[in-house]
């Protein structure tokens, strides 16, 4: 008896020490696969927020952004003039092709927003997207202005273009063109109409039947009119004849003859006669120069080149060109009397009907000259271009 109160003592005195082993000393028990729970070290104290401290959290920064980047030679385009409208004067009235593409932006613009002067299109060229206005020199709100010699009769071509965006914006604002038709005051009493004046550089001269002749110079890549007249000594000068066609059949235009001289009379000396019996250009075969036709791409349009001169006698180095220009309707062939030829190793046809430049080194006449009013079947007029300067060429 007293052998099992001692062992329940001792039983006792175990659990208990056991117990405060347990509450006082603990040790990491095991995890359920063997694993050890972490064990904090001893005197680790975990920090808390004071509940006297407001909580805060602030939005993030935005990233910082790339600084853009720019092409090195970037430079912003100056804008340029358009070039999409043309007049030509007549002796009573004036012809206006404005193109559809008016500001130059690859854009048509509406026909019914261009007028001249408040009158519409006269009509409307679909295959070249060109607008045509026809008026008398009195007609489409036209002004005449007079000066000691000369009347100016003064239209204004107007685009005026709808607001879009049921109104609210505009991608063009108003535009005016300004256009002038300047003809000689000091005339003769007669029944004759008023010729009109030489423009600088060119000058073009229409017929009864509204055909509409014209030569210019061109610059050295054969795309525009030469903004200037000066050339020095061997420069090539870069001519184009053009026949204006309204209400024909198709024409073809060519060159009979041209004549140099000082002053803007054919009938003056000296004079040189470069281009002549009916199309034959002789220059490159009487000097030896590079005068000659370009092969001919249209029917309306014949382009040559003169290599620039001088008169011996002459100082100034003025010069005028006129040229006798004829259209023929473009259907018929190329002949002995309509015909465009160079001297070059032999005779050479701009068209490539190269036979009928056989009569060049003899007489090209016909005997069938055509009427000068365009009552036949074809139509011819005197057209001119000048003053050209040509100057010495300076020594290198």
């Amino acid at each position: 008896m007293v052998v099992s109160v001692r062992i329940l003592f001792w039983l006792l005195c175990g659990v208990a020490s056991a117990v405060l082993d347990f509450k006082w000393n603990p040790q990491p028990a095991a995890g359920r696969f063997g694993h050890q729970e972490p064990v904090q070290e001893p005197g680790a104290v975990q920090e808390k927020q004071s509940l006297h401290q407001p909580l805060s959290w602030r939005y993030p920064d935005p990233p910082a952004e790339d600084e853009p980047q720019f092409p090195p030679d970037f430079q912003l385009k100056a804008p340029s003039a358009a070039d999409s409208v043309s007049a030509v004067c007549g002796e009573s009235s004036v012809w206006v092709e404005a193109k559809k593409d008016l500001l130059g932006m690859g854009k048509p613009v509406l026909a019914a927003a261009v007028t001249l002067g408040g009158c519409p299109a006269t009509w409307e060229d679909h295959e070249t997207q060109v607008l045509i206005f026809e008026s008398t020199l009195h007609g489409c709100g036209s002004q005449l202005l007079m000066s000691e010699d000369l009347f100016i009769y003064t239209f204004t071509l107007l685009y005026s273009p709808n607001p879009m965006g049921n109104g609210q914006i505009i991608r063009a604002g108003d535009i005016t063109v300004d256009i002038q038709c300047h003809y000689q005051r000091k005339h003769d009493v007669s029944s004759s109409l008023l010729q009109p004046t030489l423009s600088p550089f060119s000058v073009s001269k229409a017929s009864e039947e509204n055909l509409y002749f014209s030569i210019k110079l061109l610059t050295d890549d054969w795309q525009y009119s030469r903004p200037s007249a000066v050339f020095l000594m061997g420069d090539m000068m870069r001519f184009e004849v053009t026949v204006k066609q309204f209400h024909h059949v198709p024409l073809r235009v060519t060159v009979d003859s041209c004549v140099a001289t000082v002053v803007p009379n054919i009938d003056t000396v000296p004079r040189y006669v470069f281009l002549g019996n009916n199309g034959c250009l002789f220059d490159s075969q009487l000097t030896g120069s590079s005068s000659r036709f370009l092969p001919r791409t249209r029917n309306d349009r014949l382009q040559f080149q003169v290599e620039a001169f001088r008169f011996q006698q002459d100082d100034n180095g003025v010069i005028y060109i006129t040229c006798s220009v004829k259209a023929t309707a473009a259907a018929g062939a190329v002949d002995a009397a309509n015909k465009a030829c160079s001297f070059a190793n032999g005779w050479r046809e701009a068209s490539g009907s190269h036979q009928v430049c056989s009569c060049c080194d003899s007489d090209c006449e016909t005997g069938s000259r055509s009427h000068p009013t365009g009552t036949g079947a074809q139509w011819e007029q005197e057209t001119a271009v000048g003053p050209i300067t040509v100057k010495e060429r300076p020594l290198q």
